[in-house]
């Protein structure tokens, strides 16, 4: 590393202009000697091309005596340099960032066996279209370009609950285990188990030293089994200090007809349990009609789940005064290698 390009510690106390500054500018009163210095160089350099023959014809002095002056000159920018060296120049640079802590965050997702009923948008099973949005929130949110990234964990859950991904940051292995969620195969695996996937969901973050806790927990029914109540799992979020925030997907409520088919009725669902969870925990209830509705969704858990944010701005300086005492150095010398060589006598 070159001399000029080592870090410096003194202060700016003075800006020249955008980027360079003066750490100890109580020398430039020092000036008005270096100036009267080079007045009286001018003064002493006039009298000797005075006093001195010229070599030449009359009236045109020779190179000799055009460069009497030049070692005073040379003597007096070498003091002018030294001033400025003393006034320790520096050149700066501000650097600023943003800081941010990151939010763990567990995104919870029914697979149970209502979760292929297609009224979410046409052609594709709610769970398809789940994945999807699911998929482009937890992109967002591990590769935030404008602060930290989150670790996120994804589970799922019908009667029971499975961990597909513990926290990451590796948004490419989160995407590869949501890809390979599918629905439930066998009847004994399939219900709703709102509880047991909550309590399973609180659990994941013991250990997490995360400013933020954030829970996202998507069903398209109702809760059907109490292996672990939801009350319980409630009072686990709530004295793990997880905000929980509950998403209903569905269009329609589908009964049974009686020929064994099923079929859509008007009739709004019981979400009731959902909005207690999301309310005693500090989170939001949503409901979601059709893609583009829990699209919307998802991105205002985004919004609200955005931790605050530090600007940071700190200043890099570099001395710059080894460069005005080299040419202050090679000025000086210069004058007396001149001087030397007999610039300064008269002819």
């Amino acid at each position: 590393m070159r001399l000029q390009d080592v870090p410096s510690a003194a202060p700016l106390r003075l800006e020249l202009w955008d980027g360079v500054a003066l750490g100890d500018p109580i020398f430039l009163v020092l000036l008005p000697v270096a100036i009267i210095a080079v007045y009286l160089g001018h003064r002493r350099a006039s009298r000797a091309r005075i006093t001195a023959p010229l070599p030449g014809p009359v009236g045109r002095p020779g190179l000799r005596t055009r460069l009497l002056a030049l070692p005073v000159l040379l003597e007096a920018l070498a003091l002018l340099l030294a001033v400025g060296a003393l006034a320790r120049p520096l050149e700066y640079d501000i650097l600023e960032s943003t800081v941010s802590e990151g939010v763990d965050i567990v995104l919870a997702v029914d697979r149970s066996g209502s979760m292929e009923l297609q009224d979410l948008e046409p052609g594709r099973s709610r769970l398809d279209v789940v994945k999807e949005v699911v998929g482009e929130f937890a992109r967002r949110r591990m590769t935030d370009e404008e602060g930290a990234s989150d670790n996120v964990a994804l589970l799922t859950f019908a009667r029971y609950p499975e961990l597909r991904c513990p926290f990451t940051l590796d948004v490419d292995a989160l995407f590869g285990f949501l890809e390979q969620i599918e629905l439930v195969r066998y009847e004994a695996e399939d219900g709703t188990a709102i509880g047991s996937a909550l309590a399973k969901a609180v659990a994941l973050f013991e250990g997490s030293d995360a400013a933020s806790k954030v829970a996202v927990l998507l069903t398209d029914g109702q809760n059907t089994l109490d292996d672990i109540l939801p009350s319980e799992a409630l009072a686990m979020a709530e004295a793990a200090g997880v905000r929980v925030h509950t998403i209903h997907a569905a269009r329609y409520v589908f009964v049974r007809d009686p020929f064994g088919g099923i079929k859509a009725i008007e009739e709004e669902p019981d979400t009731s349990l959902l909005e207690e969870i999301a309310e005693r925990t500090g989170g939001s209830f949503f409901r979601a009609r059709d893609k583009e509705n829990l699209e919307e969704i998802y991105a205002e858990i985004e919004r609200l789940e955005r931790t605050p944010r530090k600007d940071e701005r700190r200043i890099e300086t570099r001395d710059r005064y080894p460069l005005l005492l080299g040419a202050a150095l090679a000025a000086f010398s210069l004058a007396r290698l001149l001087t030397a060589l007999g610039l300064r006598r008269t002819a």
